[in-house]
């Protein structure tokens, strides 16, 4: 087979991106917009219905196809609404991205500090809602012949040093075991790992002027700071056909923060 530009095309595929109608200027929102300049139907979905739609809307209105849905992906009722409602609207599911998650709210919490009710929660979003929602497009995946999914891991799980990055780094355990689980059903299952991000979710963990970004920059290889738009390559490579032979890998998106062989 000889390689063209056309196996990036996501013409006539389905895509759910949970978590892209949050803050402004979210990885969420960059993905969904990502996925739909290259001719997919996006379902954006979310635990803000007011975020969702407005994402939606500046797609609908660039000349893309969407919907926006309202989600809590611990729910498993409420994630089967919201790919019943992807079905009804297109028919069936392609690619799923696993991008919602709880960061702001539980990053700088000690694990040692950390409530039994607050534990149980991030564990809920961060990692048994990437479960739920690929439980719940599975089969439509199977129906139309394989799918692409990808969670949302992070740098942060690079080694795990704090609550949120025990929670990303159990999504890459995830992610090898579902690849295993769905290779046979020709169902991708891959992840991406970003680095420090200039999104509004980001800055408002480590502003510009932090020490962390400091530090990080004399142990980053390239840039420390990359923006919602430079992952957008990456996950296009993993949902398009351009990717087929891509499954169980986690993509460090990061300017080398992370080197690993």
């Amino acid at each position: 087979m000889t390689f063209s530009l056309d196996q990036f095309s996501l013409r006539d595929k389905v895509a759910i991106v949970t978590g892209a109608g949050g803050r402004r200027n979210s990885i969420g929102e960059a993905y969904a917009k990502g996925l739909s300049g290259v001719g997919a139907a996006v379902v954006v979905a979310d635990l803000s219905l007011e975020g969702a739609q407005r994402v939606a809307a500046e797609i609908t209105a660039g000349g893309g196809k969407a919907i926006s849905v309202q989600v809590d992906i611990a729910d498993q009722t409420s994630v089967g609404r919201m790919v019943a409602a992807a079905e009804a609207a297109y028919g069936g599911v392609d690619i799923l991205v696993n991008n919602a998650a709880l960061m702001v709210e539980v990053v700088s919490t000690p694990a040692m500090a950390i409530t039994e009710e607050a534990w149980n929660k991030v564990i809920a979003v961060n990692l048994t809602g990437a479960l739920f929602c690929s439980q719940a497009v599975a089969p439509s995946m199977r129906k139309r012949g394989g799918g692409k999914i990808v969670n949302q891991s992070s740098a942060g799980a690079y080694p795990a040093a704090s609550v949120y990055g025990i929670t990303k780094l159990a999504l890459v355990g995830l992610t090898t075991t579902l690849a295993r689980e769905l290779g046979p059903h020709n169902i991708n299952v891959n992840a991406i790992a970003p680095g420090v991000t200039g999104s509004d979710a980001g800055r408002s963990l480590t502003p510009p002027d932090s020490p962390y970004r400091a530090m990080m920059k004399m142990m980053t290889a390239m840039r420390v700071d990359g923006e919602p738009d430079e992952l957008v390559g990456a996950l296009l490579l993993l949902c398009s056909p351009a990717g087929a032979w891509i499954t169980g890998q986690v993509l460090h998106l990061d300017g080398g923060a992370t080197l690993r062989p």
